[in-house]
């Protein structure tokens, strides 16, 4: 499982105590319970570590691409909940619905099975319906790069594969737009 560190509580901990996600849902037991923190060398960056289990293993004694796909497009999803918690657009009451739009995945080289990997993400643009984050996964040098688009919004959850301009909700759609101008600050 994941490490926990930090005295805190992990963004999935605080955020989404109640999350299912298999990925990093606190409350999926039989989950991977993946945790991030706040990068502590870049305020916008999002940090995590992540130890695989035997099962995790592709049959050749290194970890399952689609595990790794699993954690980068989890963890990925930390930069956007940081940046809307720290605008006061999230609470663990107040969500910020949202789907992976797109994921591409590049796999560098063959990850350790039994080492824990180390995984990084951060906002590279965005604006009032989605937003792009890069993610890399290391161990001892990159290992994987991921580059996802997240949408959000309450149609997004309806339709990811809308066009991004139109995921917006009218419920949601302040928050989002908050979000937006602060996410085009980061470009």
């Amino acid at each position: 499982m994941s490490a926990r560190s930090q005295d805190s509580g992990s963004l999935q901990e605080r955020l989404l105590p109640g999350t299912t996600c298999f990925g990093c849902g606190p409350a999926n037991v039989k989950g991977l319970q993946l945790c991030s923190f706040p990068a502590p060398d870049d305020a916008d960056a999002t940090v995590a570590e992540f130890l695989p289990w035997p099962e995790h293993d592709n049959g050749l004694g290194y970890l399952n691409g689609g595990i790794i796909c699993t954690v980068l497009d989890c963890h990925s999803a930390t930069p956007m909940l940081l940046a809307a918690e720290r605008l006061g657009l999230l609470s663990p009451t107040q969500l910020l619905p949202y789907v992976t739009a797109g994921l591409q995945v590049r796999y560098l080289r063959p990850t350790p099975l039994a080492e824990p990997l180390a995984l990084r993400a951060w906002i590279t643009s965005g604006d009032e319906s989605a937003m792009t984050v890069a993610a890399e996964l290391s161990h001892g040098g990159m290992a994987a790069l991921a580059s996802p688009r997240l949408a959000w919004g309450d149609d997004a959850m309806r339709n990811p594969a809308r066009p991004p301009a139109t995921c917006l909700g009218r419920r949601s759609r302040g928050r989002d737009r908050a979000l937006g101008r602060r996410l085009r600050r980061v470009r």
